[in-house]
């Protein structure tokens, strides 16, 4: 979960931030009749705008995600990846615009049932407010952006849940699906040999005719080796250490990250007040909720929360919310608890698109700072990070500079900065090792700035506090390799050829005698093969069964049944270019006896979620062949 926890763009307070836009407004709208608008989407679907900065967090995190379980992450940089990334940014705009056309919203109690079930904010198994704004704080999150990130990401799964819930699966479809999943046939294959009456001998004229037919396959690909200059964050050493004194100082100017904010332990019972409700529905709702609220006592509140709460997330535990900050929960909810009296019951109050909470304040935990001590090392780490940080900067920003300032050469950055010049070895167009892995580096490098201008490279940034600046020591173009060096190779080739035309020849024969009616025994006989017998194959090897290659299963499958007792013949190409023969004798239903019934109740959860999705892609599909998407790839 916290891997999607994304950096949000949050403003100044509201008042403030109004103030300034009331202003621009005033004194510089003139200007939107003279100047024209320059599009900063990445996509716009509909009326909905996709911005860069929302496309480059998802980028960025789903790069950090992959990075984190040890997978490549320069496949983020090629425009295949971007493009996907950006096909479901889109999806989900059309799902929530579908969503909110539909009147469909997200009560603030699913947004608090999902965050109070998020293992990363629990302590002992329960939600520990603490915890959740420490973690919140790490991510550039505030409990109200994280809130609303959770609302949309609610919002984005109601329309596929609600198709997936209306997904039927029957026992027959069931059946179906298992009689084609583990249809059985009854197989005899030939492993054929390969002829030996093939022409071994190749001439000078072939191998070079074959040379001159497939250049391509015989050329030495265009490569560059590189001089470089790097700056890496991991191996800068900061030369100071902060005093105790500057730590203090920060510690007094940055006090409030360290306040621990009051906690209320709290239960409630909400009474449901139905979307677009009539007058006599809310009526109804609240004079139930107003007697309930008359007969609650901390002692009887957990039964009558049990009995007659609609918030089935805390239902079961008697109402319990836990540990709730300022903040948690909705604007009016959180007013009304924190007026309230330790111990005191509140009187039933009003919550937009959720109805009447009956709060019980069963206890309070005040807050405080936590003392300078307690997160001196913390200090200090932060104090350490932020000088390294800056120093990197101030060594890259130097870096860009000098290397712009003396485009043919690396040598007078070098000496100023006292950087060593590296090298790479040479590498194509695919990359290479070391620096030339990173696709950042392939691209500059091949520029036409780099490669044809022979100047520097700007600052390519790797991330993580890691830029390079690249030039070009050597260019080798793409060149065929001479024919003396690929003759043995052709040589090879054409005779592997030949061996695989006349495998296929005699597999071609072979079948056509099986057709005339010859017997599969007689046929294998014929050329000194065997016939081996596999009952009750299936689709993908089985223990305990023959070994048999996948590609010979896959032909089996496609085949068509045995009519009255005549089994079907077919040869199969394998990828050593011999071949086998086989024939079906027999196709069986899948023995469904074997099936449990909780095996039964397993693949009907996954066919339903497969029905859903596939109801979902459909429903996405219509919904953006009648929406106007625009994509400004050069934005990506």
């Amino acid at each position: 979960m916290l891997q999607t926890l994304g950096k949000k763009l949050h403003g100044w307070p509201a008042a403030l931030f109004l103030g300034v836009c009331v202003f621009a407004v005033a004194f510089f709208g003139i200007e939107s009749y003279f100047m024209g608008h320059a599009d900063t989407f990445v996509a716009k679907v509909g009326s909905r705008e996709i911005s860069q900065q929302q496309f480059q967090d998802r980028l960025n995190r789903m790069r950090q995600q992959a990075s984190e379980q040890k997978q490549d992450t320069s496949a983020f940089d090629k425009p295949e990846m971007k493009t996907r990334i950006l096909d479901a940014m889109i999806s989900q705009a059309l799902l929530m615009q579908a969503g909110e056309d539909l009147g469909m919203n997200v009560p603030d109690a699913a947004i608090r049932e999902r965050i109070l079930q998020i293992p990363y904010f629990q302590v002992g198994g329960k939600f520990d407010p603490t915890t959740y704004r420490a973690i919140l704080a790490t991510q550039g999150l505030t409990p109200t952006s994280f809130e609303q990130q959770i609302r949309s990401e609610l919002q984005v799964q109601q329309l596929p849940d609600a198709l997936s819930a209306s997904a039927i699966v029957t026992d027959a479809d069931i059946d179906r699906f298992l009689n084609v999943r583990m249809q059985r046939r009854d197989l005899r294959i030939v492993a054929l040999p390969r002829p030996t009456n093939i022409d071994s001998n190749v001439t000078d004229a072939q191998i070079d005719a074959y040379y001159k037919a497939h250049q391509a396959d015989f050329m030495n690909p265009e490569t560059v080796s590189l001089s470089y200059l790097e700056v890496n964050g991991a191996d800068l050493k900061s030369d100071t250490k902060p005093s105790e004194d500057e730590l203090k100082k920060r510690y007094e100017q940055e006090k409030q990250r360290f306040q621990k904010p009051e906690q209320r332990l709290v239960s409630h019972i909400l009474i449901d007040v139905p979307k677009n409700a009539t007058p006599d529905q809310q009526k109804a709702a609240l004079a139930k909720a107003e007697k309930i609220a008359a007969e609650a006592t901390p002692a009887n509140f957990a039964n009558l929360a049990q009995q007659d709460s609609d918030d089935l997330g805390s239902k079961r535990q008697g109402g319990d919310l836990s540990w709730l900050e300022k903040g948690v929960a909705n604007q009016a909810f959180d007013t009304a608890l924190f007026a309230m009296q330790k111990g005191q019951i509140s009187k039933p109050v009003l919550s937009p698109d959720e109805g009447y909470h009956i709060i019980y304040l069963r206890d309070v935990r005040a807050g405080d700072i936590k003392p300078f001590a307690e997160v001196h090392a913390q200090l200090e780490e932060e104090a350490i990070k932020s000088d390294k940080d800056r120093l990197y900067n101030d060594i890259a920003g130097k870096l860009a500079d000098r290397t712009y300032q003396s485009p043919s050469s690396l040598e007078p950055a070098a000496e100023e900065l006292k950087l060593p010049i590296k090298t790479t070895a040479p590498f194509s167009r695919e990359g290479g090792e070391g620096i030339a892995a990173n696709p950042k580096v392939v691209a500059a490098a091949f520029s036409d700035d780099v490669l044809a201008q022979g100047n520097n490279s700007s600052l390519v940034d790797l991330g993580g506090d890691h830029s390079v600046v690249v030039r070009v020591d050597k260019h080798v173009a793409a060149a065929a390799r001479p024919l003396a060096q690929v003759s043995d190779d052709i040589r090879k080739r054409i005779l592997d050829e030949r061996s695989t035309d006349a495998s296929r020849k005699q597999a071609d024969e072979l079948v056509a005698r099986l057709q005339k009616g010859e017997e599969l025994q007689a046929v294998a006989s014929s050329v000194g093969a065997t016939v081996q017998t596999v009952a009750e194959s299936m689709r993908a090897p089985q223990p305990g069964k023959p070994p048999v290659a996948q590609v010979v299963l896959d032909q089996a499958f496609k085949m068509p049944h045995p009519v009255a007792g005549k089994s079907h013949y077919a040869s199969v190409a394998l990828p050593d270019g011999s071949y086998d023969l086989m024939a079906v004798d027999k196709v069986q239903d899948a023995d469904l006896s074997k099936m449990t019934a909780e095996d039964r109740k397993d693949l009907r959860e996954q066919m339903v979620q497969g029905y859903g999705a596939l109801q979902t892609q459909g429903f996405i599909d219509a919904l953006r062949a009648r929406t106007d998407v625009k994509i400004a790839t050069d934005r990506m």
